[in-house]
C-alpha cells in the first residue's frame, strides 16, 4: 500500500548488464551504465536500500498523515472546506503533472542527483508548510512539495533498478516495498500523535531530519547512474499543459459550491477543457512526447486505465472524507481517527502478494470485477458510521470488507497494466497508470464535495457533514461498480506469456501500483 512510483525509465526497462568493461572495479559485474553493480547482501547494498526507503518513506509518511491533520488545520488557520481540499490537491496536482518528467530528468542528468534535489526540495517545501501563517501559504507550499515529490518518488525506485545487480533487483524491490508498507502502517500512529501532541505543523516538520539523513547517506554511499541512451528534448510543454488543465478544472470544481455558475467557475472550467485539448494535440505532434498517444491503441491498456480512474477516484474520495467523518461527526481524536483506517493497510501488506499469485493462475478478469464490488460494499457499510459509532461494531466491519476488496483488486490491476504492453514499455505503462490514478484522485477530491452538496463550512456542522458524507459514499460505491462492470466487459486473457507477466510482477506489482495510502496527498 505504499506510495509507489512509476518506473522512471519512460518505457525503457533496464538493459541487460554488460560484461566487465576496462577499469571496472573487482567485486561484481557492471551496472547498466558501466558502474559496478551492487549486491543486496553487502554493506553497500544496505546503504543504497536505506537511501531509497528513506526518500520514498518520507513522502509516504507525509501523504498518510496530512488528511488526519485537516480538521486541526482548518480550525487553526480558519480555513473552509475549499482550503482543505486545496491542501490535499495542490500536492497531487504538481505531483501528477510532473512525475513522468521527473523520472526522465533522472535518466538524463543522474538518478542520484535528481533524487537528492527532490529530497532537498521536498524538505524545504515541508518547512514552508510547517511555518505557514495562513491557508494560502500552506497551499502554495504543498504545491512545491509536489514538485519535490515528482523528483524523489520515481528516483527512489530508479536507484534500486540502476544500482543493484540484476540477480538482486527483485529482492531489493521487495524489501523496498515491504519497508515502505511499514512506513504507511506507522503513519497513522505518528501523524495522530503529532497532531494531538505538538501540533499539526510537526506533520510537515518531521520531514526535515529524515531528509537530512537521506541526503547524507545518498551522497556518501550511493553511486551515480544515468541512462546513456536517454536523448531528445524534455516534454516540458506537455507537462505544463497537462498540469494547467488539471489545475483549471480542479479550481472550477472546488469553487463551484461557493461561487455557483459565475465567471469564477465557468472561465477556468472552459480553460481547463481547452488546455486539455491543447495537451492532446501537442502530444500527438511531438517526436518524443511525455505521453505517447500510440500506447493507447492497445485496447486492454486503455480499458484498464479507465477502470483505474473509476476505482481510484472512489478510493481518494473515501480516504479524504472518512477521516473528517470520524473526527467531525464521531468525535474521535486525530490519533484514533488515523489508526481506525489501519486494517486496510494491514490486509494489503499481509495478503497482496498471495492475491497476485492467485490472479496469475485464474486470470485478472474475475479479481478486477470482484475486488471493486467488495470495495463498494465496504463503502456502503461506512454509511452506518455516524454520531455515537462504535469502532468494533460500525467501523471495523466496513474497513475489513474494503481492505479485502483492495487485496483482491490492486495487484491484478497492476499486473494487467504491465501485461497489456510490450516488456520494453512496462515502465511507461506503469507510470501512465500511476499518473491516471493520481489525476483521478485529484478530480475526485475536488468534485465529490460539490456533487454531495457540501458547502464551504459544512465540516463545522457535524449533522450536515454526516448527511453529505453518506451521499458521497453512495457515489464512491457507484464509481466502484462502474469500474467492476468495465473490467468484466473489457479485460481479457494476458497478451503475453504468463512467464513474462510473472517476471514483471516480481519487479513492479507490489511497488508501482497506484498510491493507496489512507489520505494520500
Amino acid at each position: 500500500m505504499s506510495d509507489s512510483a512509476p518506473d522512471p525509465g519512460r518505457g525503457r526497462e533496464p538493459a541487460p548488464p554488460p560484461g566487465l568493461p576496462p577499469g571496472t572495479a573487482p567485486g561484481g559485474p557492471a551496472a547498466d551504465d558501466g558502474a559496478p553493480a551492487v549486491r543486496l547482501g553487502t554493506a553497500a547494498g544496505r546503504w543504497v536500500l536505506l537511501t531509497a526507503v528513506l526518500g520514498s518513506g518520507m513522502a509516504m509518511l507525509d501523504s498518510t498523515v496530512v488528511n488526519v491533520a485537516l480538521p486541526h488545520i482548518g480550525r487553526d488557520l480558519d480555513a473552509n472546506l475549499a482550503a482543505l481540499q486545496w491542501t490535499v490537491n495542490a500536492y497531487m496536482l504538481t505531483l501528477a503533472g510532473l512525475i513522468l518528467l521527473g523520472g526522465s530528468l533522472g535518466d538524463r542528468y543522474g538518478r542520484r542527483r535528481i533524487f537528492v534535489i527532490g529530497v532537498v526540495w521536498f524538505a524545504l517545501a515541508s518547512l514552508l508548510c510547517g511555518v505557514a501563517p495562513d491557508a494560502g501559504v500552506l497551499i502554495a507550499a504543498r504545491a512545491l512539495q509536489g514538485v519535490g515529490g515528482a523528483l524523489l518518488t520515481p528516483g527512489s525506485l530508479a536507484l534500486i533498478q540502476a544500482v543493484f545487480h540484476p540477480d538482486d533487483r527483485a529482492g531489493a524491490v521487495g524489501a523496498w516495498s515491504g519497508l515502505g508498507g511499514v512506513a504507511s502502517a506507522v503513519g497513522p500512529f505518528v501523524g495522530g500523535w503529532l497532531v494531538d501532541g505538538p501540533g499539526w505543523r510537526w506533520v510537515f516538520l518531521i520531514n526535515l531530519p529524515l531528509a537530512a539523513v537521506c541526503v547524507v547517506v545518498a551522497l556518501r554511499y550511493v553511486p551515480e547512474t544515468r541512462d546513456p541512451a536517454a536523448r531528445g528534448r524534455f516534454d516540458v510543454l506537455g507537462a505544463a499543459l497537462g498540469a494547467l488543465a488539471l489545475g483549471a478544472v480542479t479550481y472550477a470544481l472546488i469553487a463551484a459550491p461557493d461561487k455557483g455558475a459565475s465567471p469564477w467557475v465557468i472561465v477556468p472550467a472552459v480553460a481547463g477543457v481547452l488546455l486539455g485539448a491543447a495537451f492532446v494535440a501537442v502530444e500527438r505532434r511531438r517526436a518524443d512526447p511525455m505521453l505517447p498517444p500510440e500506447i493507447f491503441a492497445v485496447r486492454q491498456f486503455t480499458a484498464i486505465n479507465v477502470v483505474t480512474v473509476f476505482v481510484y477516484a472512489a478510493f481518494s474520495g473515501f480516504f479524504f472524507l472518512a477521516v473528517l467523518q470520524l473526527q467531525v461527526v464521531v468525535g474521535w481524536s486525530a490519533l484514533a481517527a488515523g489508526t481506525a483506517l489501519l486494517p486496510t493497510t494491514v490486509l494489503m501488506l499481509l495478503l497482496s502478494a498471495r492475491s497476485g499469485k492467485i490472479a496469475q493462475r485464474i486470470g485478472a478478469r474475475l479479481p478486477l470485477t470482484v475486488g471493486p464490488l467488495l470495495c463498494a460494499a465496504g463503502l456502503l457499510l461506512m454509511t452506518r458510521v455516524g454520531a455515537g459509532a462504535v469502532y468494533w461494531r460500525d467501523v471495523l466491519p466496513a474497513l475489513i470488507v474494503l481492505g479485502m476488496g483492495m487485496v483482491v483488486l490492486v495487484a491484478p490491476l497492476t499486473a494487467t497494466v504491465l501485461a497489456s504492453v510490450d516488456v520494453s514499455r512496462a515502465g511507461l505503462a506503469s507510470g501512465i497508470n500511476n499518473a491516471a490514478a493520481r489525476a483521478a484522485g485529484l478530480i475526485a477530491v475536488a468534485a465529490l464535495p460539490l456533487l454531495a452538496g457540501m458547502g464551504p463550512d459544512v465540516y463545522r456542522d457535524p449533522a450536515a457533514f454526516s448527511r453529505t458524507f453518506d451521499r458521497a459514499m453512495l457515489m464512491c460505491a457507484g464509481a466502484l461498480v462502474v469500474g467492476a462492470v468495465l473490467a468484466w466487459a473489457t479485460v481479457r486473457g494476458p497478451e503475453r506469456g504468463a512467464g513474462a507477466c510473472r517476471a514483471e510482477c516480481e519487479y513492479h506489482c507490489g511497488v508501482s501500483s497506484p498510491p493507496l495510502d489512507p489520505g494520500d496527498g
